[in-house]
């Protein structure tokens, strides 16, 4: 058996409410004659979600997120019947814009994103693909803060379900999946321990804050930094140290940057850090760590196996991934956890559902997942693993519906 085909069939199997979904998309059809367009990491559980969307009769056209984290076996196994496939590893940013372009070229009427590439690409270069298209999700948290700007400016033209903020995403997606698979990546391709070493996490947003925690429970002295005044008091309330990212640089052994945003390790953090520092990113764009400076100024570079290593008069500072996100961008990186993706696409399979559906009643802009939809996730997961929760009575659904009963 083909390997990309082995790691799909490996990561279905875990992977029961898409199963679900699936079994019903393919009595349904609810997708016929849709074209999805679709750009994420392409790799085992990716392709479980266009399998899911192909069955219920879509025709998919798929690329990568981001020029790392393409499986190259996944996405050969892909591509075959009504899913076509153009992602590959290591390509250039000419290759990744052409993929996209590819995608664009068939001109769907629904798009799926990690991180708006696709999304920016069609008001940019493709505007001619616009009326054509009903609406849109996005799978994370940079792609949604570009997505409020674009619908802040009156920029967007479709509306997008924010797949990412739904509570099916963050308290799973962002807080498990990250902190179990940043630090898995982290390990594999450092062969270092985490136990007893100061490691910081900067940012304390759901990633940040599952990376905290998981890194803590391996036996990591963990400090925090942060801008947001309230999200790093929460940090010190669960227990973690809180200071500026200039101070951490002075103590940091591991650093990983979690906030989505630009220019959070520089040179003022470089001159600070310790002779063998490692550095990664677990959010999605490669713009938290300055890579450009380090490649200017660094008096020797040395690269191998997901570790850039730039060494300057006094100090080695060691970069895995390119800056990118490291639990998918390293060799060995196979992303978050099956179980975890089950439940982040089912929110992706069932929202795209819904945009089908419904889309056209929507104005331009980004929209919540609609709670029925999250909830209906919840509970096929809860039965999946032969949990049981409990159904108010009237009475109790009565009283919290009530304003009026005092004590």
């Amino acid at each position: 058996m083909q390997t990309g085909e082995a790691k799909i069939r490996w990561a279905e199997q875990y992977m029961p409410v898409l199963n679900v979904i699936r079994d019903r998309f393919i009595k349904e059809q609810p997708f016929e004659g849709v074209v999805i367009g679709m750009a994420l990491h392409v790799e085992a559980k990716t392709a479980i979600l266009a399998r899911t969307l192909a069955a219920g009769g879509a025709e998919v056209h798929i690329t990568g997120c981001n020029p790392l984290s393409t499986q190259d076996d996944v996405a050969s196994a892909l591509s075959g019947g009504t899913i076509h496939c153009y992602a590959k590893r290591a390509c250039s940013l000419e290759e990744y814009y052409e993929a996209i372009d590819k995608v664009l070229d068939a001109r769907p009427s629904i798009t799926i994103d990690d991180g708006m590439d696709l999304i920016h690409r069609l008001h940019t270069g493709r505007r001619d693909i616009l009326p054509g298209v009903l609406g849109g999700c996005e799978e994370t948290t940079t792609g949604i803060h570009r997505l409020k700007s674009m619908a802040a400016e009156g920029k967007l033209r479709f509306p997008v379900i924010a797949v990412n903020d739904t509570p099916m995403k963050h308290y799973f997606d962002n807080v498990h999946g990250t902190g179990e698979s940043a630090l898995t990546a982290i390990m594999a391709t450092t062969n270092s321990l985490i136990a007893g070493k100061y490691v910081v996490v900067a940012g304390y947003g759901y990633c940040g804050r599952g990376l905290a925690t998981k890194a803590r429970a391996l036996g990591a002295r963990v400090i925090v930094t942060e801008i947001d005044p309230r999200r790093a008091l929460q940090a010190h309330f669960d227990g973690f140290d809180v200071i500026t990212i200039r101070e951490a640089s002075r103590i940091g052994e591991l650093f990983v940057t979690t906030t989505g945003n630009i220019g959070i390790l520089k040179e003022a953090e470089f001159a600070l850090m310790r002779d063998g520092a490692i550095l990664c990113n677990a959010g999605h764009f490669n713009v938290e760590i300055d890579i450009g400076y380090l490649e200017t100024n660094a008096d020797t570079i040395s690269r191998r196996d997901g570790i850039d290593s730039y060494t300057f008069s006094d100090r080695t500072l060691h970069v895995l991934a390119e800056g990118r996100l490291v639990n998918l961008a390293v060799p060995k990186g196979m992303g978050h956890p099956i179980e975890v993706m089950d439940l982040s696409f089912a929110v992706q399979a069932l929202s795209t559902e819904y945009m089908f559906r419904y889309g056209k009643n929507l104005i331009p802009g980004v929209h919540d997942v609609p709670t029925a939809i999250d909830e209906e996730i919840a509970r096929l997961k809860l039965a999946s693993l032969g949990c049981s929760i409990d159904t108010p009575t009237a009475e109790q659904e009565e009283y919290m519906a009530s304003w009026d009963a005092g004590t």
